[in-house]
């Protein structure tokens, strides 16, 4: 039992000492893949706790930020797939009450939290990157930002090495488009881009 209790305190002490290091960087990853502050902060925390009680499992000398971020992504998956399994919830109680022009009855309602943080300044790439769909953002993050190579890529978001390439090039071109149309206008494709001939 006592080399149980020792184990336990040395996880413990290496946990604190190489994980908690790792936090802002996950951080950013949750908030490339939640697009929301607040949902990035959950999905950290829920991360920490999974990857604390798993981390019997982890192979000292391994890439622990890999495995972190492998931890995060299988979070941020499972919390989707069962976001999407949840009944839409509604307001209780007296609806006669409620006075909502007709108009704004086909606009999902945002929270309060997300009005105000949606009213806060963003760099333009941040905007661009979340706007993107989940798998081609989180894939852009990991290897754009963070500098990944495709393998780890391939293993943290659990998918085969091409996906990732092809989520990249698409991603990228999509980012690219948005970031164009937002500086000058509607888009220039590649040929509009080229010199002319003389």
């Amino acid at each position: 039992m006592t080399s149980l209790a020792s184990q336990s305190t040395d996880d413990h002490v290496r946990f604190e000492r190489d994980v908690l290091p790792l936090v802002p960087q996950l951080h950013r990853a949750a908030l490339g893949m939640a697009r929301n502050r607040l949902d990035a902060e959950d999905l950290v925390q829920d991360t920490l706790a999974r990857a604390y009680a798993a981390f019997h499992q982890f192979t000292p000398g391994t890439n622990l930020r890999a495995w972190l971020y492998r931890v995060l992504a299988t979070t941020f998956l499972n919390t989707c797939r069962k976001r999407r399994r949840e009944p839409s919830q509604c307001l209780s109680g007296d609806f006669d009450e409620l006075h909502v022009p007709v108009d704004r009855l086909s606009q999902p309602i945002r929270s309060a939290e997300a009005e105000a943080l949606g009213r806060l300044p963003d760099s333009d790439i941040m905007q661009a990157l979340r706007a993107l769909p989940a798998g081609f953002g989180a894939a852009i993050y990991l290897a754009d930002i963070e500098g990944y190579p495709y393998r780890e890529v391939a293993e943290i978001l659990g998918i085969p090495i091409g996906t990732v390439m092809s989520r990249l090039h698409r991603g990228r071109e999509r980012l690219r488009e948005r970031l164009a149309s937002h500086r000058h206008g509607p888009a220039l494709s590649r040929e509009a881009c080229l010199p002319l001939a003389s």
